[in-house]
């Protein structure tokens, strides 16, 4: 089984300011952490950043640029996205073809923007796909709180299966390359 590591949009207008996520320096602590051990590994990280133009996420602007904090490496892959969706109009299918790639780990922000779009699209693209339960974040959205959103998107995105595909909700921890 071959597994990549999905960084989903930890960037610099998600992680202060007005939008900071939920916990993110802890977030971007267990991404590290995750994203070492996928490396040590010899497994493919790719990270993701979202650009729209007339927003905190325009390309090249500060809040486009990956958070302070975030650890990256030279063999990092990179997917520039403008959707929710990881997918949708991006090379990431054919960087990680599923003939090739057969498990994605994935991780970020916000967790019921991009993080849920991508996991549900890798799925339906018949990826199995592992979502790391504590390193993903989000904000308040005014009817529930960040916290209230992350534990009931770990909870249902844990019950979703596909014809040949799966998802498992785990904490970073346990998750193997």
């Amino acid at each position: 089984m071959t597994t990549a590591l999905l960084i989903i949009d930890v960037q610099q207008a998600l992680c202060s300011g007005e939008y900071e996520c939920f916990e993110i320096g802890r977030v971007i602590d267990t991404i590290n952490e995750l994203s070492a051990r996928a490396r040590n590994a010899g497994a493919p990280v790719v990270i993701i950043q979202h650009e729209e133009e007339g927003s905190p996420f325009a390309h090249d602007t500060a809040g486009w640029q990956l958070a302070e904090g975030l650890a990256t490496a030279a063999t990092d892959w990179r997917v520039r996205k403008t959707t929710g969706d990881s997918f949708y109009q991006t090379n990431l299918q054919k960087l990680l073809p599923v003939q090739d790639f057969d498990r994605l780990v994935i991780c970020g922000l916000q967790t019921d923007y991009c993080v849920n779009a991508t996991v549900r699209q890798a799925l339906k693209l018949g990826y199995d796909v592992v979502l790391a339960a504590d390193a993903h974040s989000t904000v308040d959205n005014g009817n529930l709180t960040a916290e209230d959103i992350i534990a009931e998107h770990n909870k249902d995105l844990a019950h979703l299966t596909g014809s040949v595909a799966r998802i498992d909700v785990i904490p970073a921890a346990e998750i193997h390359f």
